[in-house]
């Protein structure tokens, strides 16, 4: 029993201190995104890079900031630096300087594998709790709880929904109070007894991103234009108008829901010092929503 706690908390250790690329406020989820993948995939510890690469890039298109191409052999290759992952290297892959991201190509044509080192797999093997523990961190850290279902699904991870992170307690609060109890997208505002039904207080720069849990960072939300608003689908002009992404399509109340808001103005706080910031509505446009937005 000592053993599996003290290999519980190194592997622990070694998700908190997780060396994700950084360059100013811009995401990085690849590494996270790959880790929870291969979570989904405990059946087998190594895999071929051909076959984790269009999961991994569909899972970098969903969930990672909005990018014209999108990188799955970065993490591959660089997860190993973290103690987290190994390549099988027997083909041998070119020589290039120190710092150089690999070629995808090469990583397919040399049929390189990856997957977690053996005794990490190993302990994720005999520990389920560790898993959870594992991919509820990783939620936590680096995606919004609104999306937290979306990936556990996206990757084939089913875990009971426990990750809440701590926030000021009353951030929810002052958010709904300074947007009357309505959404700011569409208005929605209902009750049940004295509490709010189905609204939330959305963050528009993520925790995750070290975005503050204050009113000028918040928006109260409906449950769907939370989760619009988290997946990219809509956002904030400069004017405070609202943006609709030509990525998403549908039928039955898409134009209701959505198309209707394109270029419509935000219903605004009541105090003018809560008005969204710049510097959150400018981080969520070029981190999280899916350009280029509907003509009005």
């Amino acid at each position: 029993m000592v053993h599996i706690i003290a290999e519980q908390d190194e592997v622990l250790r070694q998700i908190a201190s997780l060396n994700v690329w950084k360059r100013g406020e811009e995401r990085a989820p690849h590494k996270p995104l790959l880790i929870l993948l291969a979570l989904g995939r405990l059946n087998k510890r190594m895999a071929l890079f051909e076959d984790l690469e269009r999961p991994l890039r569909e899972l970098l298109e969903e969930f990672g900031p909005p990018r014209k191409s999108v990188h799955p052999e970065y993490p591959f290759f660089w997860l190993k630096t973290d103690g987290l992952w190994e390549t099988d290297e027997t083909a041998g892959l070119t020589k290039r300087k120190s710092g150089a991201n690999p070629l995808k190509s090469e990583l397919i044509r040399h049929a390189i594998k990856g997957g977690f080192p053996a005794p990490i797999y190993e302990a994720f093997r005999r520990n389920p709790l560790l898993v959870r523990q594992v991919a509820h961190a990783l939620l936590a850290a680096h995606f919004p709880p609104s999306i937290h279902e979306d990936i556990l699904s996206a990757v084939g991870l089913d875990l009971e929904s426990e990750t809440r992170r701590s926030r000021i307690a009353d951030f929810r609060h002052e958010v709904l109070e300074t947007y009357g109890h309505a959404c700011a997208f569409c208005g929605y505002s209902v009750r049940i007894g004295n509490a709010d039904l189905g609204l939330d207080a959305a963050h528009i720069m993520w925790h995750q991103a070290k975005g503050p849990d204050i009113p000028a960072n918040g928006l109260a939300c409906c449950s769907l234009h939370h989760r619009a608003l988290d997946r990219g689908a809509i956002s904030l002009s400069d004017d405070l108008t609202i943006l609709v992404s030509t990525s998403i399509h549908g039928g039955a109340k898409l134009d209701e829901h959505f198309l209707s808001l394109t270029g419509r103005p935000l219903r605004t706080p009541s105090q003018s010092l809560h008005l969204p910031k710049p510097q959150f509505r400018s981080w969520h446009r070029q981190q999280v929503f899916r350009p280029p937005p509907r003509d009005r």
